[in-house]
This record gives C-alpha cells, structure tokens and sequence, in this order.
C-alpha cells in the first residue's frame, strides 16, 4: 500500500473514498465535517439522516459510509473522532479504531485510494503529533489486497511537516 501525504483541502482530493471527521450526529458541522457536507451537497446529509434513523448516532472509533454527493470522491466514510481528555490512552485506541474501521469499510467496498483528514486535532483537541504517530501506525500496520494507496491530508503546515517527520521513519511492525 503506497501512501502519500498531500497538503491541501480533502473536499478537493480526486478518491474512491474520503474520510470524515465526523460528530456522532452525522448532521454537519465545523472543520472537516462541516466542509465535506458543504462541498458535497444534501445528498450526503440525508444518507446520513438515513443512518441515523436505522441505527442512531455513530458512536466514537466506528465508521459509516454515505455517497460523496458532489465531491470529487465516490464515497465518504464517516468516523468519530475521540475528544482529548484525561484519559490518554483510551482517546488513543479510540482514534486507532477510527482508523483500522475506516480502512476495513474502504476494503469492503472496494476502495483502492482513500484519503484522510487529522481526525480529532481541531475542534476535538487531541495532540497532534500524538494522532500522527497513530494514523501513521494505524496505516502502515494495515494489510490490504485491495486497498493501493492512502493519502494523508494536512490543511494547515503544522501537520503537514508533522506527517512528513513520521512518514520518513522507519515503520517497525509489532
């Protein structure tokens, strides 16, 4: 699986899936969430309003999957970050989760490219090297047949030049 790290606005990126950092309504909101249902039009909003009627909300670290409406992708996975508190290891395997449901609902729909925003460094207040050093992990340890490239998008320099530092590390499996 190639990865790639562009800087730039996910809403723009040309995928078989991006990733949302949703809330657990599913309804919009600001950051990322509220940028991808902009750019992406109702009909995102009322698949997830369909989501929302089948299964209630979408509770943090699980993934759900709407149309991209009008964005450049064909899919828009929705995952819910954890917000940083005083329990940094359950906020850390709750973002891990994010990540590996993300990537195990792309495989099953067949995503060969799927791009990612920082999932829980705005608004959520997770520590960003920190939720760096977990996409990363999280991604270079999924193994996939199908799955060829994911793509890491920063929108501001601070989290670009961090995914920079962690992609040029050697990935040591566990």
């Amino acid at each position: 699986m190639k990865i790639e790290l562009i800087k730039g606005d996910i809403t723009k990126i040309h995928a078989d899936a991006i990733v949302n950092a949703a809330n657990s309504s599913l309804l919009g909101g600001g950051g990322v969430d509220g940028a991808i249902h902009r750019a992406g039009g109702s009909k995102i909003l009322e698949e997830c309003r369909v989501i929302r009627n089948r299964q209630g909300k979408c509770k943090t670290g699980e993934a759900v999957v709407t149309t991209a409406g009008s964005l450049p992708a064909k899919h828009v996975i929705h995952t819910v970050g954890p917000v940083w508190n005083d329990n940094p290891e359950k906020s850390s395997q709750l973002l891990s989760e994010c990540y590996k449901n993300s990537l195990l609902l792309a495989e099953s729909l067949g995503v060969k490219t799927i791009a990612f925003p920082n999932i829980s460094t705005g608004i959520y207040k997770f520590p960003k090297e920190l939720a760096g050093k977990i996409a990363v992990n999280e991604v270079r340890k999924f193994s996939s047949d199908i799955i060829e490239k994911v793509i890491f998008v920063c929108f501001d320099d601070e989290n670009e030049n961090i995914y920079k530092k962690l992609l040029d590390q050697p990935f040591k499996k566990e």
